[in-house]
């Protein structure tokens, strides 16, 4: 896969495409990183916009969701022109390939496509890098979640 994209990005919109997305998360949250199966998935995937990246075989390889409304403003300081990216995940395969910054563009383009004006993420602290590399900044104070260090992000979608 070097040196070529040998994968694409789409949202997950079907039961077979959730399932993949779900296994991904699994793979990397529960076997990789040990946060508890019954708090990696919740009420708010039934009505998440997840995206997937599949490799040109099949194989899924990496995951995100958008949230976004009334039922999860909580997450966004109650602003409900913000929406929230979270549950991203890549498998150890596909790390280096781009596969996170394709799915974090992904889930950028499913918020604008609802009109939102910016996305918030609690990213992990070791990945605090990889977001501002995309234009995040963080704000507010470290904090756990699962037991692993985050802190609070924010892209504006507008230019």
């Amino acid at each position: 896969m070097s040196g070529t994209r040998a994968y694409a990005i789409r949202v997950a919109e079907d039961p077979a495409d959730r399932e993949a997305c779900f296994a991904v998360r699994k793979e990397v949250f529960v076997g990789e990183q040990g946060v508890p199966e019954d708090i990696e998935y919740d009420a708010h995937d039934a009505g998440a916009v997840h995206v997937l990246a599949v490799r040109e075989d099949g194989v899924p390889l990496g995951t995100g969701r958008l949230l976004y409304g009334a039922e999860v403003a909580a997450k966004t300081g109650g602003d409900l022109s913000v929406g929230s990216l979270g549950r991203l995940a890549v498998t150890r395969e596909a790390r280096g390939l781009g596969v996170g910054a394709a799915l974090v563009r992904a889930v950028e383009d499913a918020a604008r496509a609802r009109g939102l004006a910016a996305v918030d993420l609690h990213a992990q602290t070791h990945a605090l890098g990889f977001y501002e590399r995309l234009g995040y900044e963080a704000y507010g104070p470290e904090f756990p979640d699962a037991g692993i260090p985050h802190r609070a992000m924010r892209r504006s979608l507008q230019r």
